[in-house]
């Protein structure tokens, strides 16, 4: 269900009052006709977006990993984004991406992405886990942005993501999750265990686990949103999270990072706000009626699972 896909989910997020930025993962694993139509919806929204210019809904042109795109279709799909926003696509999370660059391009998967011009400062880069120290200097070098997913690269065995020294040299990398979870509080506890697991050192991470996810992801958003985003001061996105939480040692802003790593889950969190407008009030959505809502979405998914089993629920 491809073409109308990201207007459907803008929808949804205009009606809720969310934040977001969307893409649609171009691939060339289900043929020629739905790759064709992921381009064209790639393209489409973008080009939505851009003459609407709304704060709260942008574009990304997506991708999937690289072994799954030809250099055509990198091809296309540079030409129908023509520059008009930045590209969104998994790099190197496991070795087989890297070898099949290597076999069939010719080259390492970053410098790929470099010949084909999608590198750049609106261009984000999940994973990056087999990367290369000159691979790394071409992400600084173009400006480039990286997302880490802990959980997800953990829960897939395909390493851990050499972070720490990818910040080193500069580069801009935020925290994220790949879908394995809804719950950010649960990356930032497993990026510092897998960072220190594979480091084999019990004394680094803790600082850029905490600038990744409230400064770094803030700097992403900034790349293609105008409102300030991640503090609180006039003039900044008014978006808010009011967390259900009994501290049992001193609590200050000196050590709410310790607080929220080892005391906090996503469950605390009781009040959410986006922009100025409440969305969720002491634990109940405001405005949604979440039951209705759970009993379609569970219909709709018998459905779905059934027909992709071949039985009827």
């Amino acid at each position: 269900e491809i073409p109308g896909s990201l207007f459907a989910i803008r929808d949804v997020c205009r009606e809720l009052g969310m934040r977001a930025c969307l893409c649609y993962e171009v691939s060339d694993r289900d043929g020629e006709e739905k790759c064709g139509e992921a381009i064209r919806e790639n393209a489409d929204f973008a080009k939505w977006a851009r003459e609407q210019d709304d704060d709260m809904i942008r574009a990304m042109f997506g991708g999937h990993a690289l072994f799954t795109l030809s250099d055509r279709t990198f091809a296309r799909m540079v030409e129908a984004n023509n520059g008009m926003t930045g590209f969104h696509i998994h790099v190197a999370e496991g070795m087989n991406d890297v070898y099949d660059s290597l076999r069939n391009y010719g080259c390492r998967p970053v410098n790929r992405l470099l010949n084909h011009g999608i590198l750049g400062e609106k261009t984000i880069l999940g994973h990056c886990i087999h990367i290369n120290p000159a691979e790394m200097e071409i992400l600084r070098e173009t400006g480039t942005m990286v997302v880490n997913n802990p959980e997800s690269n953990m829960g897939n065995a395909v390493g851990c993501s050499p972070v720490l020294q990818m910040m080193e040299r500069g580069i801009l990398v935020g925290m994220g999750t790949d879908a394995y979870t809804h719950d950010m509080l649960e990356s930032l506890k497993v990026f510092l265990l897998i960072q220190r697991h594979n480091a084999c050192r019990p004394n680094v991470g803790w600082c850029e686990d905490m600038q990744m996810l409230f400064r770094n992801n803030a700097a992403i958003g900034a790349r293609y949103f105008r409102k300030p985003l991640g503090v609180l001061k006039p003039g900044a996105a008014a978006d808010v999270v009011v967390m259900d939480y009994k501290p049992f040692t001193p609590f200050s802003e000196e050590n709410i990072d310790g607080h929220m790593l080892f005391g906090m889950m996503g469950k605390n969190c009781r009040t959410t706000i986006i922009n100025g407008k409440v969305l969720y009030r002491d634990r109940e959505f405001v405005g949604i009626d979440e039951d209705a809502i759970n009993a379609w979405t569970l219909e709709q998914s018998k459905k779905l699972w059934g027909a992709l089993n071949r039985r009827s629920y």
